[in-house]
């Protein structure tokens, strides 16, 4: 039997440390004026139970869990634009504080489902009392409606455990086209919406610095 508060705390250490250095990069873009590529961060660790479901389907035993399974950590970077998330990739790549193990690419190859996002499985080395301990973690980077999609079916897999009825699959798969053809028409009118929000962001500092001065 695992205790499972010793086996996660280094899991829950690495997320709030990469939330932390993610977010960073985010701020670093703002501080500059510039576009960002990250819209925002987000982080969890698996919860028990669906670790335990993911091992069952996968056959991982729990001894090899730190080993086989790639996303008891997981970190979801959130991007406007479809060019963004290749940006971002190249960001993780000139980092030094992690190891890039693995990349899948589900948005020039998109799984059946209509699935798209860019994973990125990262060797995270975690500080502990004891010392350095390397953990495995995944990176989700995907568009905002890419993320929409992929909530909504993950909250149907867990009705239909995966084994959709025909029409909602149908459904599903015109929805992933119909998002993808949003990311791509916000694409082509990119520079338009970036212009715009800084316009609003430069307007909105005006207005701040007025009411300090006031």
């Amino acid at each position: 039997m695992k205790n499972w508060e010793t086996f996660l705390a280094p899991y829950k250490q690495a997320v709030e440390e990469l939330k932390i250095k993610l977010k960073g990069m985010r701020s670093q873009f703002q501080l500059d004026s510039s576009h960002s590529p990250i819209e925002f961060v987000t982080g969890r660790v698996k919860p028990i139970a669906s670790i335990l479901d993911k091992a069952n389907q996968k056959a991982i035993p729990l001894d090899r869990l730190e080993e086989e399974m790639q996303d008891i950590a997981g970190l979801r970077l959130m991007c406007q634009f479809v060019d963004d998330i290749r940006t971002v990739v190249q960001l993780l790549r000139n980092r030094n504080d992690f190891e890039i193990v693995e990349e899948r690419d589900y948005i020039s190859h998109e799984k059946t489902s209509g699935y798209r996002s860019y994973h990125v499985v990262i060797r995270y080395p975690v500080q502990t009392i004891t010392g350095e301990k390397n953990i495995l973690a995944e990176i989700q980077i995907r568009t905002l409606a890419m993320n929409f999609w992929a909530t909504i079916e993950h909250s149907l897999n867990y009705k239909y455990k995966g084994q959709f009825p025909e029409d909602i699959k149908n459904r599903l798969q015109r929805a992933a086209e119909a998002a993808f053809r949003l990311d791509e028409e916000m694409s082509l009118i990119r520079g338009e919406i970036q212009e715009a929000q800084a316009f609003f962001t430069r307007k909105k500092e005006a207005q701040q610095d007025k009411e300090d001065q006031s």
